[in-house]
C-alpha cells in the first residue's frame, strides 16, 4: 500500500463517496469523523475500502 508521509491518520474508513473526479473518504478516528477529499486515482492506487 502506498502512503504519504505528510498525511497519516489512524482510523477506520466508514464511507467512500466517489464523484466524477474526486472521492470523499470518511474516517472514524476514535469517535471523531474526518472527511478527506482525494482524487479517484488515489483511491484506486491506495486500494481504499470501507472497514
Amino acid at each position: 500500500m502506498k502512503l504519504s508521509v505528510r498525511n497519516q491518520i489512524a482510523g477506520t474508513i466508514i464511507a467512500i463517496d466517489k464523484g466524477v473526479t474526486t472521492t470523499i473518504v470518511r474516517l472514524d478516528c476514535n469517535g471523531t469523523t474526518i472527511a478527506a477529499s482525494i482524487t479517484n486515482a488515489a483511491v484506486e492506487e491506495l486500494g481504499l475500502a470501507v472497514g
